[in-house]
């Protein structure tokens, strides 16, 4: 990196490079850094004046030193700033021998065909004993070498350039841009201890790619808390795979992983196993739609650790809940022909959480104008695997039960016997109210 003369530096390196060809094209020229409104005796008539109008930042370069410094403030590098330099170059002379325009030729033709200020034309510039002053000056050694081009001004952009310079008379002109200029801080870093490991890791990205989610029964079955989980895709075998269900990251067993398929066993968030983070239960899911995807750990470090890898898109079911046990009923009020009232009491799997919407679904076993209730199940302080329902307004008859939490029901018992009078048919799970 450069010093603070680098922009000084640039200045005297272009104006010799400009000096050379125009004291051979166009003999008694000289080129001058002034001013161009400067006046005084000594200015020479017929010359070529450089005149460093306008700095700006580098947008290539403004941010390469980023960050500077640590969390904590203290200084890991040294900071640089990147410049453009803007230069108007006006043309002096006799405009009857046509000395400007012959030395704005000159000067366009020798930028043209040597644009960048080379390192040996920077070292003979800082070792001119004219520029004496910039002995100090380690441009030459810059990692990026200066360059110029022309700005092609408008006749607008011209004219309010030239209106800076009070009472000043136009005179030819054109304009160049030098890039980039990097001056670096002289502030010293903080020395740190020497790194005794380095772990570089270089991994093909292969982002994986939720197609289906089904239950290994088939495509047509409910998916309960004791299903296989069909995860299919593309590019679903990592390093070090994981399942995230419901937000918790679970890893299935390496034999149920291929590239095209998952089969995760629902059970797995029973058992907490080791590799769930958090530990599992089998309260860790609900009843309803669930997110699933794949997660891609990659292991780096001494001793290896599990790294945040690539995850695959949001795939989404329905877990649907399952009555696990006959359902009770207790407190029967009516008889005959009257209409009864009750309280079923039912166990769920997996457990209703208390912000859950759940209603009990009744469904009459009966040949001819069947009757349906369902009733809204009430506010909870907790969750709960067990529900007691109050009922009212039922006829006394055989009833399909059905539990129905946040629209997804408990799936019915289908009778697979051919011999059976009901084959075919729901037939469980079945409640009598008496």
């Amino acid at each position: 990196m450069s010093n603070f003369l680098a922009i000084a530096t640039v200045t005297a390196a272009l104006s010799q490079t400009l000096r050379a060809a125009v004291e051979t094209d166009v003999p008694g020229a000289s080129v001058t850094t002034l001013r161009p409104d400067a006046a005084g005796g000594g200015i020479p008539a017929t010359r070529v004046n450089l005149y460093l109008y306008q700095v700006t930042p580098n947008a290539a370069w403004r941010n390469a030193d980023l960050p500077t410094r640590s969390s904590d403030g203290q200084l890991m590098q040294r900071a640089q700033v990147a410049l453009d330099l803007h230069y108007l170059l006006n043309f002096y002379g006799d405009e009857g021998q046509l000395e400007p325009q012959r030395l704005m030729g000159s000067v366009v033709r020798t930028l043209h065909a040597r644009p960048v200020l080379t390192r040996q034309l920077i070292r003979s510039t800082i070792a001119n004993p004219a520029f004496n002053f910039l002995a100090a000056s380690n441009l030459a050694e810059a990692i990026e070498l200066v360059k110029f081009t022309p700005l092609p001004l408008s006749l607008e952009e011209l004219s309010k350039l030239w209106s800076v310079f009070f009472q000043t008379t136009y005179t030819l002109s054109i304009a160049y841009q030098g890039t980039v200029v990097l001056i670096e801080s002289d502030t010293t870093p903080r020395a740190t201890l020497p790194v005794r490991a380095r772990n570089l890791y270089v991994v093909p990205f292969r982002q994986p790619l939720i197609e289906q989610l089904m239950a290994q029964a088939g495509v047509d079955q409910p998916i309960v808390l004791d299903s296989t989980l069909l995860i299919r895709g593309q590019r679903l075998r990592g390093e070090l795979t994981l399942v995230r269900l419901g937000g918790i990251e679970v890893a299935p067993t390496p034999q149920d992983v291929t590239d095209t398929q998952i089969s995760l066993p629902l059970s797995l968030l029973l058992a907490s196993p080791p590799a769930a983070s958090p530990p599992l239960s089998g309260a860790a899911l609900r009843a309803g739609v669930q997110g699933v995807q794949v997660v891609h750990q990659i292991l780096m470090g001494t001793p290896p650790e599990p790294h945040r890898g690539v995850e695959s898109n949001v795939a989404a079911f329905v877990l649907r809940p399952s009555i696990v046990a006959p359902v009770s009923v207790a407190n029967v009020q009516g008889s005959g022909t009257a209409l009864r009232s009750a309280e079923l009491t039912v166990q769920v799997e997996p457990p209703i959480g208390r912000a859950q919407r759940a209603v009990l679904l009744m469904y009459e076993q009966a040949s001819e104008a069947p009757a349906a209730y369902d009733f809204v199940v009430g506010p909870r302080t907790a969750d709960a695997d067990a529900l007691t329902i109050p009922i009212s307004g039922v006829r006394a008859g055989d009833y399909l039960v059905r539990i129905q939490v946040d629209g997804a029901e408990s799936p019915l018992v289908v009778d697979t016997d051919p011999d059976s009078p009901t084959f075919n048919q729901y037939i469980a799970p079945l409640v009598t109210i008496p």
